[in-house]
């Protein structure tokens, strides 16, 4: 670790950094349009982006400073079974390809704004469409926290935070300034600012990688002494080698397929999709963001060149920022600490707006007030961004970095449990309101509990997101054990339900919804929240 300030670094991160806060606010100007006063305007861009700028959008927004650090972090502490996330972000398209466009096209046909929009109109359950809202919230707090974890590991290494006997207000003041920045122009601009920033933080991220898989092999002798020096080091911890034992392959298949089941849960990732202003541009999307995937896979390889270079670090975050100091140029160095840092600010601004969507219509439209206007619907989701924010703030500076990283595996587990009222809801109407609320509860209980008894060296609770799986003994993804009892639970209430006749809510879409295009008679693009929802 290079002692002191890496000034060179500094000044071209900074660069960057008032760069995209620029670009940032100017965004509000950005396809302005003639009402900003509406959650579609401020919250979803006016539904009005293409394929390109949804790709960048959506590719910002799931591809995070957190996958930028934790991904090779993972396999420079574990080895390949940090390559988990390489399949179950191959999984995941597919699937996109076959529910979102239905999501798309029903939201757009009612305006609905968030998921739990589309879940309290498909079932008639106010109740169910709180829990989803709630799930949502909790799910994606931590993971706003963490994006800014992935801004303080490179200031960390920078040198700009001062040492540990550091007054603290110094010691955080970078962290401070640039959540204001963020906090700032989300108000301003909202989704329209992440979207366009995406560009800058895709590009960065692209040549990083690109000069790392070419450049560090070439310094460090090549891949076979990079695979050589990983093998040993595992070897000598014990963790078989390269490959996985077979004690660990439950964990590694269950992990990747109950992330990919869970990525588009996430409210960020279905508010980035709500914004396209097309289906085609969802379908063409589910087969160019794999390209990402491809990324991953590279940006997974940092981790055993970290191994390779000799990196010691006691916080494995801190792994690969310390792999680009000491193996790139320092002007060079900036530029890949301006990819992470701006890999932050663009999830983090689509997060903060996802969650205070929720809030605003699914809390406090459907429980608050419900004559809220358009206007009041808008300047309530501002204010909860920033307050979401300022949470999130709080959980990095408050709690230890290890917690906030499991904190957010518990939020991948929680944000599962309301696959089946969303993706369900898209294709049947079978499923009782009330078997759904109830599975939920199961789910949630059941993934809270279980992870609560794990165990880490660091951690006497809530120490992974991995236990035994019940009836089978071996170790899986807790939150793919809830979701089958969770998925268990509903399909038998909902035939008791039946079978006791139990109200069953109202249904306010139709099938032909659920195909429905921009421009088809009906659809309205435009449609302000209140009126939505005065519609049916």
């Amino acid at each position: 670790m290079k002692d002191g300030v890496n000034g060179v670094a500094l000044a071209v991160f900074i660069l960057f950094f008032v760069a995209v806060t620029v670009m940032g606010f100017l965004a509000a100007r950005w396809r302005k349009a003639e009402n900003e006063h509406s959650l579609d305007e401020w919250g979803l861009g006016g539904r009005s982006f293409g394929t390109w700028i949804t790709w960048f959008l959506l590719g910002g927004d799931l591809y995070t400073a957190y996958t930028f650090v934790a991904v090779p972090a993972a396999i420079y502490a574990a080895g390949a079974a940090g390559f988990f996330a390489v399949p179950y972000t191959i999984l995941i398209y597919p699937m996109m390809f076959v529910f979102l466009p239905r999501l798309w096209s029903v939201s757009h046909k009612h305006g609905y704004v968030t998921t739990s929009d589309f879940v309290r109109g498909r079932f008639g359950s106010k109740g169910l469409s709180l829990a989803v809202a709630v799930t949502g919230i909790l799910a994606t707090m931590p993971y706003i926290a963490l994006q800014l974890v992935g801004i303080q590991a490179v200031l960390d290494v920078m040198g700009i935070g001062g040492g540990e006997d550091t007054n603290w207000f110094i010691k955080d003041l970078p962290l401070l300034i640039a959540f204001g920045v963020l906090a700032a122009y989300t108000y301003s601009s909202g989704l329209r600012a992440p979207a366009l920033i995406a560009f800058v933080k895709d590009a960065l991220i692209y040549i990083v990688i690109a000069v790392a898989i070419i450049y560090i092999p070439i310094k460090l002798g090549g891949f076979d002494d990079i695979f050589s020096a990983a093998s040993d080091k595992y070897e000598a911890a014990g963790a078989g080698g390269l490959i996985p034992n077979a004690a660990s392959q439950w964990t590694y298949a269950t992990l990747a397929l109950g992330s990919a089941l869970a990525l588009f849960m996430y409210p960020h990732s279905v508010t980035a999709v709500l914004s396209s202003r097309s289906r085609d541009v969802i379908r063409r999307n589910s087969t160019i963001l794999p390209l990402y995937s491809l990324m991953l896979g590279m940006l997974g390889l940092l981790g055993f060149m970290a191994i390779a270079a000799g990196i010691k670090v006691e916080n494995g975050q801190l792994a690969i920022p310390q792999l680009f100091e000491n193996m790139f140029p320092d002007w060079f160095t900036g530029v890949a600490f301006a990819a992470i840092g701006i890999g932050a600010l663009v999830p983090a601004a689509i997060m903060s707006i996802a969650a205070a969507n929720l809030f605003t219509r699914n809390i406090y439209k459907d429980f608050l007030k419900p004559d809220a206007t358009p206007a009041q619907e808008t300047k309530v989701s501002k204010m909860v961004s920033l307050l979401v924010k300022v949470g999130a703030l709080v959980f990095v500076l408050g709690m230890d970095k290890t917690v906030a990283i499991n904190f957010q595996l518990l939020g991948g587990i929680w944000i599962l449990q309301t696959m089946p009222a969303l993706v369900g809801g898209l294709f049947t109407r079978w499923f009782h309101r009330w078997a759904l609320l109830a599975g939920w509860a199961v789910g949630m209980i059941y993934g809270t509990v279980a992870a609560y008894g794990v165990a880490s060296p660091t951690q006497k609770h809530f120490g992974g997101s991995s236990a035994e799986i019940p009836g089978i003994g071996e170790i899986g993804y807790i939150g793919l054990t809830a979701f089958v009892l969770n998925l268990v639970v509903t399909v038998v209430l909902t035939f008791v339900l039946r079978a006791a006749k139990a109200p069953e809510g109202i249904d306010e879409t139709k099938p032909e919804d659920y195909t429905a295009d921009a421009g088809d008679p009906g659809v309205q693009v435009e449609l302000p929240p209140a009126t939505a929802g005065a519609s049916h």
